[in-house]
C-alpha cells in the first residue's frame, strides 16, 4: 500500500469540487470570495491523483456524499473546465492575476443613449442645466442628437444651440462629470422600465378577472398606497368596454377574430354591446353571428362565455401596445 496521500484544507475542498462536477461545482463557485477561488485554483494545479480510499475519508471529513467509483485525475483540468463554464473568461484571467479587470466603456453609455426615444430623452433634458444639454448633444451622433433637438421645448432650444455653437474643448473633468449624470439617466430609465413590465404584469393578471373583480382589486392598491394605479388602469380592458371603443377601434380589433369566438363572447350580452359588435363586421359575418345567436345557449357554459370575452380583451390590450389605438382606460388615466 502506498502511503496516504497528504492534502491541504485547499486540495481537499478542490478535490470535493472537481468530484461534484461541473453542473453542481459551477453552482457553489459563485459563492466563492475571489480570494478564496484562486486558492482553489492554485490547490486544484497541485493534484494529480487521489486514491479512492483517500477521496473516501475527504468525502466523510465533509460528511457529505458525493462521489464514488474511480479515484479523481488530472484535477487541475478539471478544475480549469468548471471554471470556464462558470466564468467569463474576463473574471477567470482577473482571478488569476493575469490582467485588472476590464474598464466600463463610457463609448458603450453614449451609445445606449441615443437609444433612448427622441421624445423621452427631450423630456429628461428638459429638467438638465442647458450647459449639461448642450455638452450632452454636442457628443452624441449628430443624427440621434437632431432628432432630440427638434423636440426640445423652444425656449430651451435656443439657449442650448447657442452654447453648442460657443463650445470650446470640454475639459475631461466637465466630461467625466457629464458622463456620470448620464450613467444616471440609464439607470432610471431602466428602473422606469422595470417599473413599467412589473405594471404590464399586474394588468395581464387583472384582465383575467370580470369587473367586479378588477375594480376590487384596484381598490385593494389603492388602500395599500400602490403608486402604479393609475398606470395599471390604463392598461386594462374589459369586454364590456367595447362600446367605448371608436368605429374605427372596433373594426381594427375584430378584423381577423373567429366569426364563432366573436358569437361565443356577444351570448347573453347588453343590446348595447352586441350592437356596438356587431356594427364592426361585414354584412356576412354580422349575418351569420346573428343567426347563431338566435338559437337557444341553454348548454353553453358561462365560463366559456366569460373565456371568450377574455380572448377578445386580450386582443385588444395587444393591439393598444402596438399603437393601433388608445384603450379607453388609458384616456381616463391620461
Amino acid at each position: 500500500m502506498g502511503l496516504p496521500v497528504k492534502l491541504t484544507q485547499a486540495q481537499k475542498a478542490a478535490a470535493i469540487l472537481v468530484a461534484m462536477g461541473k453542473p453542481s461545482a459551477g453552482r457553489l463557485l459563485k459563492f466563492f470570495k475571489q480570494e478564496e477561488l484562486k486558492s482553489l485554483i492554485e490547490a486544484a494545479r497541485l493534484l494529480r491523483t487521489i486514491p479512492q480510499a483517500e477521496l473516501e475519508k475527504v468525502v466523510r471529513e465533509f460528511e457529505n456524499e458525493f462521489t464514488e467509483g474511480a479515484g479523481l485525475l488530472d484535477s487541475a483540468d478539471s478544475m480549469d473546465r468548471i471554471l470556464t463554464d462558470s466564468l467569463s473568461p474576463e473574471e477567470v484571467s482577473v482571478l488569476m492575476g493575469h490582467s485588472e479587470p476590464p474598464p466600463v466603456s463610457m463609448e458603450e453609455v453614449w451609445r445606449e443613449l441615443e437609444k433612448l426615444d427622441a421624445d423621452r430623452l427631450a423630456q429628461v433634458l428638459a429638467r438638465e442645466h442647458p450647459q449639461t444639454v448642450a455638452v450632452i448633444l454636442a457628443h452624441m451622433a449628430p443624427q440621434a442628437a437632431s432628432k432630440v433637438v427638434l423636440v426640445l421645448k423652444k425656449t430651451q432650444r435656443g439657449e442650448v444651440m447657442r452654447r453648442m455653437a460657443s463650445m470650446g474643448q470640454v475639459p475631461p473633468a466637465a466630461r467625466i462629470v457629464i458622463e456620470k449624470r448620464i450613467a444616471e439617466i440609464l439607470r432610471a430609465e431602466a428602473n422606469g422600465r422595470d417599473a413599467s413590465a412589473g405594471q404590464a404584469r399586474v394588468a395581464s393578471v387583472l384582465n383575467e378577472m370580470d369587473k367586479a373583480q378588477i375594480d376590487e382589486v384596484i381598490g385593494d392598491l389603492e388602500e395599500a398606497g400602490s403608486e402604479d394605479v393609475e398606470a395599471i388602469r390604463g392598461r386594462l380592458f374589459t369586454f364590456e368596454e367595447v362600446v367605448h371603443l371608436p368605429q374605427k377601434a372596433r373594426v381594427a380589433l375584430l378584423d381577423g377574430l373567429a366569426t364563432d369566438l366573436v358569437t361565443l363572447a356577444l351570448r347573453n350580452a347588453p343590446k348595447d354591446l352586441a350592437e356596438a359588435v356587431l356594427s364592426a363586421l361585414g354584412a356576412r359575418s354580422r349575418r351569420m353571428i346573428e343567426a347563431e345567436l338566435a338559437m337557444p345557449a341553454d348548454g353553453i357554459p358561462a365560463e366559456e362565455i366569460a373565456q371568450a370575452r377574455r380572448r377578445i380583451a386580450a386582443a385588444a390590450v395587444a393591439l393598444s401596445q402596438q399603437g393601433l389605438f388608445e384603450l379607453p382606460s388609458a384616456q381616463k388615466a391620461a
